[in-house]
């Protein structure tokens, strides 16, 4: 079993409405968002990305899409260093 802790905070109940999601929907939506951002930040590898936002590492690559993040973490330098090697 994994070690797990509980966080809890306050919201005003017109986020929810104002994004049209119920709490339980808007909990996954936000574990997804931060997720996602810390991928992008480079703070967290796919893997774990994943694990926060509790699903498959294959349903996270499907979500990077939906929010515009490329699957790739390379810096253009280091992508044009590497064309230079082939």
């Amino acid at each position: 079993m994994l070690n797990t802790t509980q966080v809890t905070f306050e919201l005003p109940l017109t986020v929810f409405s104002a994004l049209r999601q119920d709490p339980p929907h808007f909990v996954l939506e936000m574990r997804l968002a931060a997720a996602v951002k810390w991928y992008e930040m480079q703070w967290i590898s796919q893997a774990k990305a994943a694990e926060v936002a509790g699903i498959s590492r294959a349903e996270f690559l499907m979500a990077l899409t939906r929010f515009g993040v490329s699957p790739w973490q390379y810096e253009l330098d280091e992508v044009l260093a590497e064309v230079e090697h082939v």
